[in-house]
């Protein structure tokens, strides 16, 4: 059998190992095993199988699979049987019974040894390269890099879940937060709400016993507000009595116009505003210039609820509740100032013509023929306290032609409107405003109630 050298001093020096001999192999061989075996003693070769040899204390390499029963994978350190197959040096017969006494040898080697320690050994001899993926330091290499690849690993899915965690926590302190804010707010404004009511109810028993008793009222005559001091808060409480706004089922169509006009309407639609309103409190005919009508006719009767003004064309929410308009100051500056609607100078009730000096609004001022400068001269005497009735011939001269359309009083319908602020720990009042108003009727004597509530409101506009 001819054998190529790599494969004759494989076996060689395998025999060697495994029965503990010293093996001569010719200086020129060497080159092909990798190391010379022919300066090693026979103790050296049996330590190196020892368990006192450093290769023995070497652990399995993580790489090497269990044993199994069939031939070790053995490799060589320069061609081996495989490589001398390739050649075409050996015949078939040849090469296989140097792999079945390389198997032979493999598995006694094994049975011995077990595969785990045996490539260790292997190693630490040399038959296994270092540079190979097998050898068991640079296995350790890759353990140890693999394991470092865990660890960073974890580390950034810990800080992933952290930074997940974190947002959940502040997203959920956030919601949390608002909620309770608006659970206060909510809180504080059911309880400015019945202080409000509160002084409603107190202010018309005032009223009333100022009605019953002039001489012992606890309003002073000719008030227009006042402010109660409760434990919980301070309630600011108006009165605005009917007989402050025209009579939208009397009023003529030069008033309307000059209202309209006073609210921010040029003359055109002014008067086209006054023609609806008058068509539809007596279904008489609409100016020529309205094209489109309502989509439904009106009864031909008058007006029951102020509200049906919405249901006018050419009355638009704006115009009937209010709005802001820029107004200049006494600086010279520019600021939002709120415009009056209609709501706050019509009203179905009442039957005169005249006007409280002291509550009318400057647009139902205006509406009666008072011309800007006596108007501004009116605001401000009202300002410095209510006129009364010995005054009105005073404030009559500033009216010009309009002094007949004013008068002192008339509280038998007032609209109350309490405006409450709670009283903080602090002792401060809390920003929060709640705004509630009723409108009330007191009863001539011989009445079952002397207080009648005609409408109460809720929420309420106040300045």
């Amino acid at each position: 059998m001819n054998l190529s050298v790599g494969a004759h001093n494989t076996l060689l020096c395998q025999e060697a190992l495994y029965q503990g001999k010293a093996l001569a192999v010719p200086k020129d061989r060497e080159k092909d095993l990798g190391f010379s075996p022919c300066g090693l003693r026979r103790d050296s070769v049996a330590k190196a199988f020892g368990y006192r040899c450093v290769a023995a204390r070497l652990k399995p390499c993580p790489d090497t699979k269990p044993a199994a029963r069939r031939p070790l994978p053995w490799r060589t350190p320069a061609a081996g049987v495989a490589s001398a197959a390739r050649k075409g040096t050996n015949t078939v017969a040849g090469n296989r019974s140097v792999e079945d006494h390389a198997s032979t040898l493999g598995r006694k080697a094994e049975m011995t040894l077990g595969s785990a320690g045996l490539t260790a050994r292997a190693t630490a001899l040399g038959f296994i390269p270092l540079a190979e993926p097998q050898a068991h330091g640079d296995s350790l290499t890759v353990v140890a890099r693999n394991a470092h690849r865990r660890r960073g690993s974890a580390l950034l899915a810990v800080l992933w879940l952290s930074a997940a965690l974190a947002a959940i926590g502040f997203s959920l302190a956030t919601t949390i937060h608002g909620e309770t804010e608006r659970t206060s707010t909510a809180l504080d404004g059911l309880r400015s709400y019945y202080l409000a009511a509160a002084g409603i109810d107190r202010a018309a028993v005032e009223v009333l016993w100022g009605i019953q008793n002039p001489a012992a009222s606890t309003i002073p005559q000719g008030a227009t507000q006042v402010i109660y001091h409760f434990a919980s808060g301070d309630v600011r409480v108006e009165f605005i009595p009917e007989t402050a706004k025209l009579n939208v089922n009397r009023a003529t169509l030069e008033d309307l116009t000059r209202l309209g006009m006073a609210l921010g309407l040029d003359e055109v639609r002014a008067d086209a505003l006054a023609h609806s309103i008058d068509q539809a409190r007596t279904g008489a005919a609409g100016p020529p210039g309205l094209t489109q009508g309502p989509s439904f006719q009106p009864a031909g009767a008058s007006l029951q609820e102020i509200e049906e003004l919405l249901s006018v064309p050419g009355v638009t929410p704006e115009l009937f509740y209010g709005t802001y308009a820029p107004q200049q100051d006494a600086a010279g500056g520019m600021h939002l100032a709120r415009r009056a609607g209609l709501v706050d100078c019509l009203s179905v009730y009442g039957r005169s013509s005249q006007v409280d000096v002291n509550t009318a609004s400057p647009a139902v001022l205006a509406a009666v023929g008072m011309n800007p400068a006596a108007i501004a001269a009116v605001a401000a005497r009202r300002n410095a306290g209510p006129i009364l009735q010995e005054q009105l011939g005073d404030v009559a001269g500033m009216a010009g032609e309009a002094a007949g359309r004013l008068r002192v009083g008339g509280r038998s319908i007032v609209t109350i409107r309490a405006t409450a602020r709670l009283r903080l720990d602090n002792g401060q009042l809390s920003d929060l405003r709640r705004t509630v108003a009723a409108m009330v009727k007191y009863m001539p004597p011989g009445y079952d109630a002397p207080i009648h509530i005609l409408r109460w409101y809720d929420t309420a506009w106040s300045e």
